[in-house]
């Protein structure tokens, strides 16, 4: 009896180790590669965006960080893709692990106005000249897995369309 119980337990409990957990509710992507010059790459499209008048879509993550998996998994659908090829130049930019200390590419952020990194990713709108376009909301991307794609979709098409900041 006891052997029985045991048996059908084990027979459950390797059952729900076979199934296959369910697939997210967003598309992941791995785009943060790392590469020797991250800002330069932040300058060539910051040239281009200027070159054909559009914005820059800067997105600093980590391929660790299942919510900036999510953001480039978005941005790599045709939805996304078309929207980005209309209006920005886009460019991943690898952060490491910031909130242990191995931070890399941190130095763009603050090229931008962004103090401290509290977690991944962040997602920054830069017009062709430099100036951050979301500062209030650059870094409240770190739930972006559990956004929606239409919501993530309206905040970007809104970003290419706002105002630029008042200069100083």
């Amino acid at each position: 009896m006891i052997r029985a119980a045991i048996a059908g337990t084990l027979a459950l409990a390797l059952g729900a180790c076979a199934t296959t957990p369910p697939a997210p509710a967003h598309p992941e992507a791995k785009s943060y590669a790392v590469t020797p010059d991250a800002m330069g790459d932040v300058d060539a499209a910051l040239a281009r965006a200027s070159a054909n008048g559009k914005r820059v879509l800067l997105v600093m993550g980590a391929n660790w960080c299942h919510d900036s998996r999510a953001l480039a998994g978005w941005l790599e659908t045709p939805r996304f893709a078309a929207l980005v090829a209309e209006r920005y130049e886009l460019v991943f930019v690898n952060v490491g692990l910031p909130q242990s200390g191995d931070g890399h590419n941190l130095a763009i952020a603050e090229r931008f106005g962004l103090e401290g990194f509290p977690g991944t990713p962040a997602l920054l709108v830069l017009t062709a000249e430099g100036q951050l376009v979301n500062a209030d909301t650059a870094q409240s991307w770190r739930n972006a897995a559990t956004r929606s794609e239409d919501a993530i979709h309206a905040e970007l098409a809104a970003l290419a369309e706002a105002p630029a900041p008042a200069a100083d």
